[in-house]
């Protein structure tokens, strides 16, 4: 949600020039800050920030997106499990055209996953004598290959970060400064992923789905694009680490953030009609953090839709969506918590920006509000990038986000 200013907006950021009068509400009767969501050394993705967010240190327990997404599948990884992110994309002219292959459907990815392990799994796994790599349908363009005996030391470039860019520069290498045996192994599991990647495209150009796609002039989900990968991580649950949480739910269209919150020993509610996107069921939504508050110590709501707009380049559509994460989301949920006699405390705050200019993910710290009914206000007025410069909490890092919100 968070971004930079826009010459087309008058020089304003989205958060300031979009209509969004519940988070203004509570910004100016709350206490505001900025928060740096992403630690030294590590990429500005969804997985590092949102497990930064509940307060855990990624030097401990990051293993990437692939161990997270199994998880929210339920796919139970085995010691030797590399699991790794798996999106399926568009390629076209030899680039990257899109991260989310058309913004694809699970009904239809899971129909390609299926023809995937068919003719690109079953054929590695004959030659190689025994169930090597696998594919695992997850939700929409976001899927996990699990490749048994994997090293996890290898270089892979997150598609969203690569829109228009030629792709085989883009293909995996060992990472830097590995030697030996070490480098070997790595050479060996990138080499698999970039055979993967190559034949998967010969496969699913003659595909039906592709085939039908192309005919009307719409971006064929025409390649797989693996990265982000891992073993499976160690991670003590929220409730062994802050006293105040007893019980908590997860609620998310996105297997990665499911993920974090089962390892996180949070419960997964899943919501018909959220889509990730825009176009999610922000109601459902709602409704349904407002139901899990009734026997839940602890409610993290994710809507992806603002990142997937910002990935687009989409300026309209990502101001629609902060219009509709305030006023179809935020606000029913507020309305129902000043209804009830038990406090509950808010927090409201992006993982990191994406820039719709740039398109991408970027390292920068996020605005945050902490609101409940007595707590006493800063001078903030408005939620956005600039105004929370001036907030109360001042510029938090990493842990001491939660720390703050559970002192309250």
């Amino acid at each position: 949600m968070a971004d930079h200013a826009v010459e087309r907006l008058g020089g304003k950021t989205l958060l300031q020039y979009a209509d969004k009068p519940m988070m203004d509400r509570l910004a100016h009767e709350g206490r505001c800050g900025r928060l740096i969501t992403v630690p030294e050394g590590f990429p500005p993705g969804s997985e590092v920030a949102n497990t930064a967010i509940l307060g855990y240190d990624l030097n401990k327990v990051y293993e990437g997106r692939g161990p997270l997404e199994a998880a929210s599948i339920g796919y139970d990884m085995a010691d030797d499990d590399f699991a790794i992110r798996c999106n399926i994309i568009t390629l076209a002219d030899g680039k990257i055209i899109t991260h989310n292959g058309g913004n694809l459907e699970t009904d239809d990815a899971r129909v390609l996953i299926d023809y995937l392990n068919e003719t690109l799994a079953k054929p590695v796994n004959e030659r190689e004598g025994c169930e090597r790599v696998k594919f695992i349908c997850g939700i929409q363009y976001r899927h996990l290959l699990v490749i048994k005996g994997g090293n996890k030391h290898i270089e892979c470039a997150p598609p969203h970060d690569h829109p228009n860019e030629e792709w085989r520069p883009l293909l995996v290498k060992p990472e830097a400064g590995l030697a030996g045996s070490d480098c070997e192994a790595a050479q060996q599991t990138a080499d698999l992923i970039n055979e993967l990647i190559i034949k998967s495209q010969e496969l699913l150009a003659r595909h039906p789905f592709n085939i039908e796609r192309a005919k009307r002039g719409e971006r064929q989900a025409n390649s797989i694009w693996p990265w982000s990968g891992g073993y499976r991580p160690s991670m003590q649950t929220l409730m062994e680490q802050y006293p105040q949480i007893k019980t908590g739910s997860v609620i998310s269209a996105v297997d990665l953030i499911q993920g974090i919150g089962r390892y996180a020993g949070l419960k997964i509610i899943k919501v018909p009609g959220a889509t990730g996107l825009a176009n999610t069921n922000y109601e459902g939504k709602a409704q349904a953090a407002i139901d899990a508050l009734q026997h839940d110590d602890f409610v993290f709501v994710h809507v992806e839709a603002t990142d997937e707009a910002g990935h687009d380049g989409d300026l309209d559509l990502k101001l629609r969506a902060i219009n509709y994460l305030d006023q179809r989301l935020i606000r029913p949920i507020i309305e129902a918590i000043e209804k009830q006699d038990e406090p509950v405390c808010v927090a409201v705050l992006p993982d990191h920006p994406t820039p719709v200019e740039l398109r991408i993910h970027v390292n920068e710290p996020v605005p945050f509000i902490i609101w409940h009914k007595g707590i006493e206000p800063d001078d903030v007025q408005q939620y956005d990038e600039l105004s929370c410069v001036s907030g109360s909490y001042g510029l938090l890092r990493l842990h001491e986000f939660m720390q703050a919100l559970m002192a309250e």
